[in-house]
């Protein structure tokens, strides 16, 4: 994940930052290449931030040309795509006619769904009184995100358990809690510096050229909201004649599925 912040000053073209592949470590974890004329959400993404992360908190390191480190690129390359780059039409890690993405088992959502709402939106859904993605968008909790995770939150790949045409794998999603979590009703929490680790299993269908298909993933959200209600909180200021902006009850993005 690159910064909200950083990415409001970059550029909407060009290529990658150049610190983003992982070279200055001594180890290539991302090659992207976007296509000519692309067009950046947010801003052209710098992960000079998260690959330090990456690479001072990883607890693995698998050899060059293992399945591991084949799919740590792939997903790495896709988190590319699905976060940064705008249109659908311009990603170059899946196949987006057939695409689809599901989480422990539920709806499946197609390329553009998860384009118009996000990955954050796409992955964690509502958790009652702690976490509401049907009212966020995808700047929203990018936002959000950057502001809990202002180191980077970062993903490695633990172990693979099947190769392709359907690769099963074991992630970890890691980063230090060292900025603030607001909660749905106003309450701030302050950063713990606390390590918020969450681990899943992912099946990713991918064809000959390890273009993807589908991802099936599964993990408990919780993992990754509940360590940010430790913090020192700060009680919400007396809520405007309406109420709170985060507990409306209209959803701010239809999230129409697929399948």
């Amino acid at each position: 994940m690159a910064l909200w912040s950083e990415m409001q000053a970059a550029p909407k073209t060009g290529e990658l930052m150049g610190d983003s592949t992982g070279e200055q470590f001594g180890e290539i974890v991302r090659d992207y290449a976007p296509k000519p004329g692309v067009s950046w959400r947010f801003g052209r993404p710098n992960y000079a931030r998260v690959n330090k992360t990456y690479f001072e908190n990883r607890t693995k390191k698998h050899p060059e040309g293992s399945l591991e480190s084949v799919v740590s690129m792939v997903v790495k390359n896709w988190e590319v795509d699905s976060h940064h780059v705008l249109k659908p039409s311009d990603w170059k890690t899946m196949n987006i006619d057939n695409f689809k993405i599901s989480v422990n088992g539920g709806p499946k959502a197609s390329a553009q769904t998860m384009a118009d709402v996000g990955p954050y939106v796409a992955l964690l859904g509502d958790i009652p009184n702690i976490f509401y993605a049907s009212q966020n968008t995808f700047a929203s909790t990018n936002k959000i995100f950057s502001e809990v995770f202002p180191e980077g939150f970062a993903w490695e790949c633990l172990e693979v358990y099947q190769g392709p045409p359907k690769v099963t794998f074991k992630w970890r999603h890691f980063g230090k809690f060292t900025g603030k979590w607001v909660a749905p009703d106003g309450t701030e929490y302050k950063g713990t510096g606390e390590m918020v680790n969450v681990e899943g299993i992912c099946i990713a269908t991918v064809d000959d050229n390890l273009m993807i298909d589908e991802l099936e993933i599964y993990y408990n959200p919780l993992d990754q909201i509940l360590p940010m209600l430790k913090g020192a909180k700060t009680a919400a200021p007396a809520p405007a004649a309406g109420g709170y902006l985060g507990m409306c009850q209209s959803p701010a993005v239809n999230r129409d599925v697929t399948g």
